[in-house]
């Protein structure tokens, strides 16, 4: 079954930077206003986009009516060469306890 258009999922995406990306870290808040606007243009928003620690340099909430979307954003952003992605599918709690409440 295919999302309704108004219907929103919403993906996490795990951001790495390239060497080439973390050489230009400085550029980081250019590249990331970049990618907001690419986004809108493949119909995926980014909700947040914070910075971290760890395993990860970067996540990323997006939120977008098919995961089409959000791979050819990725992709996009990707062969650029500043960052390596991940991405995921993520279910709200209300929506993953319905899918749960659903099974035989």
């Amino acid at each position: 079954m295919q999302p309704l258009e108004d219907d929103m999922a919403t993906f996490v995406l795990t951001i790495n930077w390239t060497d080439q990306g973390i050489r230009a870290v400085k550029d980081a808040p250019k590249r990331s206003a970049a990618a907001k606007e690419l986004a809108k243009k493949f119909g995926v928003e980014l909700k947040e986009v914070y910075l971290t620690s760890g395993a990860h340099d970067i996540l990323v909430i997006a939120e977008a009516p098919l995961g089409d979307h959000v791979t050819k954003f990725a992709l996009a952003i990707g062969s650029q060469g500043n960052v390596r992605t991940s991405t995921s599918r993520a279910w709200p709690e209300a929506e993953w306890t319905k899918l749960i409440s659903e099974l035989p």
